[in-house]
């Protein structure tokens, strides 16, 4: 009767730890992740609000992605200048 209580326990403890936590922190991730480009969008909208010229609103919003999607200076200003 102690014993299934014991291995009860250790099994709860161990799945929560190996398995429900790094689930809860890869759901958690992938949420921050989604919204990134929402900050951006927003960030860019606030600097023009403010007055900011475009490229340097742009350059706000470009300040927020992660750095490995984050496109260089000169990347965006050619897409930039490439719609006009």
């Amino acid at each position: 009767m102690i014993g299934s209580a014991l291995v009860g326990t250790f099994l709860g403890i161990f799945l929560a730890y190996a398995v429900a936590e790094p689930f809860a922190g890869l759901l958690e991730q992938k949420g921050e992740d989604g919204t990134k480009e929402l900050q951006c969008i927003k960030s860019t909208l606030l600097a023009s609000m403010q007055g900011y010229a475009p490229m340097t609103a742009i350059e706000f919003g470009r300040k927020v992605l992660f750095s490995a999607e984050r496109p260089s200076f000169n990347e965006l200003e050619g897409h930039v200048k490439g719609k006009k």
